[in-house]
Protein backbone atom coordinates (compact mmCIF):
# COMPACT_ATOMS: atom_id res chain seq x y z
CA UNK A 1 0.00 0.00 0.00
CA UNK A 2 1.68 3.43 -1.32
CA UNK A 3 1.79 6.05 1.49
CA UNK A 4 -0.04 9.20 0.87
CA UNK A 5 3.20 11.91 1.42
CA UNK A 6 1.32 14.62 2.53
CA UNK A 7 0.80 12.82 6.01
CA UNK A 8 4.18 12.40 7.77
CA UNK A 9 5.06 9.11 8.90
CA UNK A 10 6.44 10.42 12.16
CA UNK A 11 5.49 13.43 14.54
CA UNK A 12 7.25 14.52 17.28
CA UNK A 13 5.78 16.84 19.99
CA UNK A 14 6.74 19.06 22.59
CA UNK A 15 3.75 19.11 25.03
CA UNK A 16 3.99 22.57 26.35
CA UNK A 17 1.83 24.52 28.57
CA UNK A 18 0.37 22.28 30.63
CA UNK A 19 1.45 24.96 33.62
CA UNK A 20 0.19 27.91 32.21
CA UNK A 21 -2.69 25.96 31.06
CA UNK A 22 -3.10 25.12 35.19
CA UNK A 23 -2.23 28.86 36.30
CA UNK A 24 -5.14 30.30 33.91
CA UNK A 25 -7.57 28.23 35.77
CA UNK A 26 -6.05 28.85 39.44
CA UNK A 27 -5.26 25.60 39.75
CA UNK A 28 -1.63 23.70 41.06
CA UNK A 29 0.47 23.30 38.10
CA UNK A 30 0.30 19.16 38.36
CA UNK A 31 -3.56 19.58 37.04
CA UNK A 32 -2.16 20.75 34.15
CA UNK A 33 0.22 18.03 33.73
CA UNK A 34 -2.86 15.70 34.59
CA UNK A 35 -4.57 17.30 31.95
CA UNK A 36 -1.95 17.06 29.20
CA UNK A 37 -1.92 13.05 29.87
CA UNK A 38 -5.47 12.91 28.77
CA UNK A 39 -4.55 14.87 25.46
CA UNK A 40 -2.01 12.64 24.93
CA UNK A 41 -4.06 9.41 24.78
CA UNK A 42 -6.27 11.44 22.59
CA UNK A 43 -4.03 12.85 20.33
CA UNK A 44 -2.29 9.00 19.99
CA UNK A 45 -5.27 7.87 18.69
CA UNK A 46 -5.68 10.53 16.02
CA UNK A 47 -2.30 10.10 15.14
CA UNK A 48 -2.91 6.54 14.43
CA UNK A 49 -6.58 6.96 12.51
CA UNK A 50 -4.72 9.10 10.33
CA UNK A 51 -2.23 6.56 9.29
CA UNK A 52 0.77 8.28 11.56
CA UNK A 53 3.27 4.98 12.17
CA UNK A 54 5.37 6.86 14.74
CA UNK A 55 4.41 9.69 17.40
CA UNK A 56 7.49 10.74 19.78
CA UNK A 57 6.57 12.88 22.84
CA UNK A 58 9.02 14.83 24.77
CA UNK A 59 7.45 14.08 28.78
CA UNK A 60 10.28 14.95 30.70
CA UNK A 61 13.50 16.47 29.32
CA UNK A 62 17.57 16.08 31.20
CA UNK A 63 17.11 19.82 32.27
CA UNK A 64 13.43 19.08 34.09
CA UNK A 65 15.20 18.41 37.38
CA UNK A 66 15.84 22.03 38.36
CA UNK A 67 11.92 22.44 38.64
CA UNK A 68 10.55 22.85 41.59
CA UNK A 69 10.93 19.39 43.76
CA UNK A 70 7.62 18.88 44.29
CA UNK A 71 7.05 19.19 40.56
CA UNK A 72 8.89 16.93 39.46
CA UNK A 73 7.94 14.25 42.62
CA UNK A 74 4.15 14.76 41.39
CA UNK A 75 5.47 14.60 37.53
CA UNK A 76 6.85 11.04 38.52
CA UNK A 77 3.90 9.60 40.89
CA UNK A 78 1.73 10.88 37.57
CA UNK A 79 4.15 8.54 35.65
CA UNK A 80 2.93 5.58 37.61
CA UNK A 81 -1.21 6.74 38.11
CA UNK A 82 -1.17 7.02 33.93
CA UNK A 83 0.06 3.46 33.47
CA UNK A 84 -2.13 2.03 35.39
CA UNK A 85 -5.01 4.14 34.22
CA UNK A 86 -4.33 3.94 30.38
CA UNK A 87 -1.85 0.85 29.42
CA UNK A 88 -4.78 -1.29 28.99
CA UNK A 89 -6.39 0.84 26.43
CA UNK A 90 -3.82 1.68 24.41
CA UNK A 91 -2.32 -1.81 24.55
CA UNK A 92 -5.98 -2.97 23.42
CA UNK A 93 -5.63 -0.15 20.86
CA UNK A 94 -2.46 -1.47 18.74
CA UNK A 95 -0.62 1.18 20.60
CA UNK A 96 3.59 0.40 21.30
CA UNK A 97 5.04 1.95 24.14
CA UNK A 98 8.99 2.54 23.78
CA UNK A 99 10.73 4.69 26.51
CA UNK A 100 13.70 6.75 25.52
CA UNK A 101 16.16 8.47 27.83
CA UNK A 102 18.72 8.02 30.37
CA UNK A 103 16.99 5.64 33.24
CA UNK A 104 19.71 5.51 35.36
CA UNK A 105 17.91 8.27 37.29
CA UNK A 106 14.88 7.28 37.66
CA UNK A 107 13.47 5.37 40.56
CA UNK A 108 13.18 1.56 40.57
CA UNK A 109 9.49 1.65 40.77
CA UNK A 110 9.19 3.77 37.60
CA UNK A 111 11.96 1.69 35.56
CA UNK A 112 9.63 -1.40 36.54
CA UNK A 113 6.30 0.71 35.24
CA UNK A 114 8.14 1.30 31.99
CA UNK A 115 9.47 -2.33 31.56
CA UNK A 116 5.84 -3.39 32.06
CA UNK A 117 4.59 -1.07 29.56
CA UNK A 118 7.00 -1.85 27.19
CA UNK A 119 6.24 -5.94 27.24
CA UNK A 120 2.78 -5.67 27.70
CA UNK A 121 2.75 -3.23 24.04
CA UNK A 122 5.35 -5.37 22.51
CA UNK A 123 3.98 -6.79 19.97
CA UNK A 124 1.42 -3.78 18.82
CA UNK A 125 1.64 -2.22 15.26
CA UNK A 126 -1.25 -0.14 14.86
CA UNK A 127 1.01 3.00 15.94
CA UNK A 128 4.14 3.45 17.84
CA UNK A 129 4.11 5.89 20.71
CA UNK A 130 8.12 6.90 22.18
CA UNK A 131 8.09 8.61 24.95
CA UNK A 132 11.08 10.73 25.72
CA UNK A 133 11.60 10.77 29.48
CA UNK A 134 15.16 11.81 31.14
CA UNK A 135 16.07 12.73 27.77
CA UNK A 136 17.90 14.99 26.03
CA UNK A 137 19.29 15.82 22.39
CA UNK A 138 22.77 16.20 23.41
CA UNK A 139 22.51 13.30 25.97
CA UNK A 140 21.30 10.94 22.80
CA UNK A 141 24.71 12.16 20.70
CA UNK A 142 27.07 11.78 23.59
CA UNK A 143 25.68 8.08 24.79
CA UNK A 144 25.88 7.54 21.01
CA UNK A 145 29.48 8.40 20.72
CA UNK A 146 30.42 6.19 23.90
CA UNK A 147 28.67 3.25 22.54
CA UNK A 148 30.81 3.32 19.49
CA UNK A 149 33.87 3.35 21.03
CA UNK A 150 32.57 0.93 23.67
CA UNK A 151 31.93 -1.09 20.42
CA UNK A 152 35.35 -0.84 19.02
CA UNK A 153 34.67 1.34 16.47
CA UNK A 154 37.83 3.08 14.54
CA UNK A 155 37.87 6.71 14.36
CA UNK A 156 36.79 6.41 10.32
CA UNK A 157 34.38 4.06 11.12
CA UNK A 158 32.48 6.58 13.23
CA UNK A 159 30.13 7.76 10.56
CA UNK A 160 26.36 9.20 10.96
CA UNK A 161 25.11 5.97 10.12
CA UNK A 162 27.36 4.12 12.72
CA UNK A 163 26.12 7.01 15.44
CA UNK A 164 22.22 6.50 14.33
CA UNK A 165 22.47 3.32 14.75
CA UNK A 166 23.65 3.86 18.45
CA UNK A 167 20.86 6.73 18.80
CA UNK A 168 17.84 6.51 21.70
CA UNK A 169 15.70 6.70 18.73
CA UNK A 170 16.91 3.76 16.47
CA UNK A 171 13.67 2.22 16.12
CA UNK A 172 12.13 4.79 14.18
CA UNK A 173 12.01 6.82 11.05
CA UNK A 174 13.58 10.67 11.70
CA UNK A 175 10.60 12.96 12.11
CA UNK A 176 8.85 13.85 9.27
CA UNK A 177 7.06 16.91 11.68
CA UNK A 178 8.22 18.64 14.46
CA UNK A 179 5.10 20.45 16.50
CA UNK A 180 5.82 22.60 19.83
CA UNK A 181 2.98 23.87 21.68
CA UNK A 182 2.43 26.58 23.93
CA UNK A 183 3.94 29.37 22.05
CA UNK A 184 7.44 29.24 22.34
CA UNK A 185 9.69 28.84 18.84
CA UNK A 186 12.76 26.14 20.07
CA UNK A 187 13.53 23.18 20.19
CA UNK A 188 14.75 22.93 23.30
CA UNK A 189 17.38 20.13 23.15
CA UNK A 190 14.71 17.44 21.72
CA UNK A 191 15.88 15.30 19.30
CA UNK A 192 18.58 17.40 18.28
CA UNK A 193 20.13 14.21 15.41
CA UNK A 194 16.53 13.23 14.28
CA UNK A 195 15.26 16.71 13.45
CA UNK A 196 17.74 18.31 11.28
CA UNK A 197 15.35 18.11 8.06
CA UNK A 198 12.21 17.63 9.46
CA UNK A 199 9.13 20.57 9.18
CA UNK A 200 8.88 22.50 12.13
CA UNK A 201 5.01 23.74 12.97
CA UNK A 202 4.99 25.94 16.47
CA UNK A 203 1.84 27.03 17.79
CA UNK A 204 0.22 29.00 21.04
CA UNK A 205 -2.15 26.36 21.47
CA UNK A 206 -1.13 24.72 25.25
CA UNK A 207 -0.73 21.40 25.47
CA UNK A 208 -4.00 20.16 27.31
CA UNK A 209 -6.11 22.29 24.29
CA UNK A 210 -4.26 20.35 21.66
CA UNK A 211 -6.79 18.23 19.75
CA UNK A 212 -7.36 16.38 16.75
CA UNK A 213 -8.50 19.62 15.33
CA UNK A 214 -5.29 21.13 16.30
CA UNK A 215 -3.40 18.05 15.16
CA UNK A 216 -5.08 18.12 11.52
CA UNK A 217 -4.10 21.66 11.63
CA UNK A 218 -0.14 21.31 11.63
CA UNK A 219 -0.49 18.28 9.40
CA UNK A 220 -2.43 20.69 7.02
CA UNK A 221 0.83 22.77 7.60
CA UNK A 222 2.97 20.12 6.74
CA UNK A 223 0.94 18.99 3.66
CA UNK A 224 1.51 22.62 2.17
CA UNK A 225 5.34 22.14 2.43
CA UNK A 226 7.98 21.18 -0.19
CA UNK A 227 10.69 18.79 1.62
CA UNK A 228 14.03 19.03 -0.47
CA UNK A 229 16.18 17.85 1.73
CA UNK A 230 19.08 19.80 0.98
CA UNK A 231 18.24 19.37 -2.70
CA UNK A 232 16.73 21.74 -5.72
CA UNK A 233 13.80 20.11 -6.96
CA UNK A 234 13.38 19.91 -10.56
CA UNK A 235 11.03 22.81 -12.00
CA UNK A 236 8.31 21.75 -14.80
CA UNK A 237 9.04 22.47 -18.35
Amino acid sequence: MTRDPAVPRHVAIVMDGNGRWAKKRFLPRFFGHKAGVDALVKVIDACADRGIEHLTVFAFSSENWKRPEDEVSGLMGLVLVAVTKYLAKLAKDGVKIVIVGDREAVSDRLRAAWAEAEQATRHNTRITLSVAFNYGGRWDVVQAARQAVRDGLAPEAITEQALSERMAMRHAPDPDLFIRTGGEVRISNFLLWQVAYSELVFTDCLWPDFDAAALDAALSDYAGRERRFGAVLPTAP
